[in-house]
Formats: C-alpha cells, structure tokens, sequence
C-alpha cells in the first residue's frame, strides 16, 4: 500500500507540481439523462428485461450498480420519458439521498429521482464516484431533500491528470473489494447456518417449545433514579443491548437484586423483547444488569438445549411480535416457538461449525472482519489524503 501511495505521490509532484485543477461539475459532462417513472397501474410494464434503478438501488454493493430491485418492458421505457444510461456512466440521486453516486455496471433506466452522467475523457466515472463520498450535500426541502440540476453543475471537482485518477482508484478497489468479500462470507455463513439448523419431517426430529425447557425471566426493574451516568456496574437498556452501556447502578443494588430475583446464568442467551426484536447476546457472566421485560432469556438447565445451540437457532427464528407502534415480543410468543429435540452430541457438533463461522466473519478480533476493521481506518485516511488535492491557481 506504501508503495502505491508513493507512486501517486511521485505521479502528483512530476505532473502537478503546482496543484491540480478544479472544474464545475458541468463543465466535466457530456451529456446529462433524465429519468421517469411509467404509470404502475399500467400491467406489463414491471416485468421485462431492461434493469430500472432507483435511489434504493445506490445503497447496494460497493462503486457500481450490478443489479436492481426492478425491471421494465421496452414498451414501459417509451412511456416513461427515461432515457437509457449506458455502462460505466455515473448515476447519482438528485432526490432523497442527494448526491449518492455509483457506476452503472451495465445499461440500464433510471427512475425520476437520479440522473445519468456521461463523463467527458478528461474524468473517471470511478474517480468521481469516490471523491461524491466525500461531500456532504445536504439539498433543499423539509420533507424530501433534493437537489436541481443547476446546484450538481456548479459543484467543484478536482481533475488531476487521468494516469493520477486511476491510481487512485486502484487504492480505493482494494478496501472495496474487502467489503464485498466480507459481505459475501456473511451471506454464505447465513446459508448455512439456516441448511443446518432446518429439519424435514422425513428426518424424524422430535420438537418442543421453548416453555417447555425453560421459563422466560428478566431482571427486576430498575428505576431511572436509582441509575447514574457512571457507576460500578453497567445497567443495559434496551438501546445499549450489545452495545457500550450509558447508565450504571451501585453494587449495593446489583448484589441485592442479583441474589433475590431472576439473574441470567453464564451462557445464558439474552434477547431483545422491543426495538431490534431477537437481537441476541450471549451473557458472558461479567457484573452487569438488564432492563426488565425489554431484555430477557429462557432459563434453561441445558439438560435437552444447550444454550450455544440456542444462540444459533435464534437466528433463523421468525419473531411474532405484538403491539401498534413499537413491536413487542410477549413471553407467551416466546414460549410457544418451536425448537428442534437434537442428541447432545449433534447440538455440539453444530455448535462447533457454526461458532467457527461466525468468528470468521463477524468477530473483529480474528480473521477477515479483523483485517477489515484495520483497513476501514486506513481506507478513511486514504481516501482523505487521496481525494485532497492542493488547488493549481490560474
């Protein structure tokens, strides 16, 4: 890596020496593509060939666009007054997430909310895609933030000489790639962990329900005033669950309580009952303290589940939940999931696999997610140290 900053370092000093140029925006478009949206009562027009991205689809993946959630006829393209934008042209969000570019992998319709952008030679689309991660464009309106044409137009960019553009690029690949291979790793684990925790009937798997091995149990309650901001023992809400915790309670009160009413067991699997319903977080046994009823556990004796294997199994669960405005998982839908009735030994084993796969792609002290929590930081320097140009001045 020191290697191609250097090169692009040696590249800046021999053919910029006196800063690198500025242009507006539109100064480095050819052409510039509107999109549009058909009518969708018309039937037909969502299920032809031709790819139609939309804001949504700028979020997915790493530089470029590869694929999209929909797809339009030939016909439903005429009617819509979208223009087709070719591959390696930039598509960026004048609406909703103004300013969210990437690279359109190949041709493609965009709907009303982007535009098409056909670089002059001068300019790598790639190139600009990463310097717009850079800005901060707010746009106008209360309720949807967008931007026109004019205020994209009138934004400057730096055009270092195109050999410098593509330098860079290669720099900025090399952490993207990362990202698309750790993702990529965590589709495959969630693959299999969902192939080896899902039984046929024809493999004869006895079931039981979750209130039939344990009883779902929470802490006491903990009032607001009898936290602090700092404190001896963290008090976890439901906000801070698996997180870093905010408020604290004496150890005066962690010992009472923890002694006379419900306390988790070391290994026993914590949930989350609101927000982010089934987060899971295996208790480690440390002196801590949780919000009752928004976190709880099954009190279970492992003498038919063991807890690793309830870990894992959660995570294929589909919650029920109940409740208007916040979701809300009750004990009684808790009690009632169903889990499979597996020989110790084959709990184990899964357990095994599956522990091993996780800590490959999620523990961040091990393997690749370790490597990538490295690069992130580097990758934020680079990119700022890459992407800031000293302005040449006419």
């Amino acid at each position: 890596m020191n290697k191609k900053m250097n090169r692009i370092e040696r590249l800046i000093a021999e053919k910029c020496p006196e800063g690198v140029e500025f242009k507006a925006m539109g100064d480095c478009v050819k052409k510039n593509i509107g999109g549009g949206t058909p009518s969708k009562a018309v039937a037909g027009y969502w299920d032809g060939d031709i790819l139609w991205a939309s804001v949504g689809d700028l979020s997915i993946g790493g530089n470029l666009i590869k694929t999209t959630r929909n797809k339009i006829t030939a016909e439903g393209l005429m009617r819509s007054s979208s223009n087709l934008v070719p591959s390696g042209a930039v598509i960026v969000a004048v609406k909703i997430s103004p300013g969210k570019m990437k690279v359109a992998d190949c041709e493609m319709a965009i709907n009303q909310d982007l535009r098409g952008l056909i670089l002059s030679d001068f300019l790598d689309s790639h190139f600009l895609a990463y310097f717009f991660q850079t800005l901060r464009i707010g746009g106008n309106g209360t309720i949807v933030k967008a931007i026109t044409v004019n205020m994209l137009n009138r934004i400057k960019i730096p055009v270092p000489p195109l050999e410098i553009q593509k330098e860079i690029v290669k720099v900025l690949d090399f952490f993207t790639e990362l990202e698309a291979e750790l993702a990529a790793r965590k589709k495959q684990y969630d693959y299999y962990r969902t192939r080896l925790l899902t039984f046929s009937d024809a493999e004869r798997v006895g079931w039981v329900t979750l209130s039939d091995i344990g009883k779902v149990s929470m802490c006491r309650r903990i009032f607001k005033n009898e936290t602090s901001d700092t404190g001896d023992i963290p008090f976890y809400k439901i906000g801070t669950f698996g997180k870093n915790p905010d408020a604290f309670i004496s150890k005066e009160l962690y010992d009472s309580y923890r002694l006379k009413y419900s306390f988790p067991k070391k290994g026993d699997v914590l949930l989350s009952a609101s927000g982010t319903i089934g987060r899971r977080v295996r208790y480690d046994g440390k002196p801590a303290y949780f919000q009752d009823s928004n976190i709880i556990w099954i009190d279970n004796d492992e003498s038919q589940v063991l807890n690793q294997f309830l870990y894992h199994f959660y995570a294929i669960v589909r919650w029920s939940t109940e409740g208007g405005t916040i979701s809300r998982l009750y004990n009684d839908n808790l009690g009632k999931i169903k889990i499979p009735v597996l020989e110790i030994a084959e709990q184990e084993r899964i357990v095994s696999i599956l522990d091993e796969f996780e800590a490959l792609v999620n523990d961040i002290s091990f393997g690749l997610p370790a490597e990538l929590a490295a690069r992130r930081k580097q990758y934020e320097y680079y990119r700022g140290k890459l992407l800031t140009f000293k302005q040449r001045l006419n």
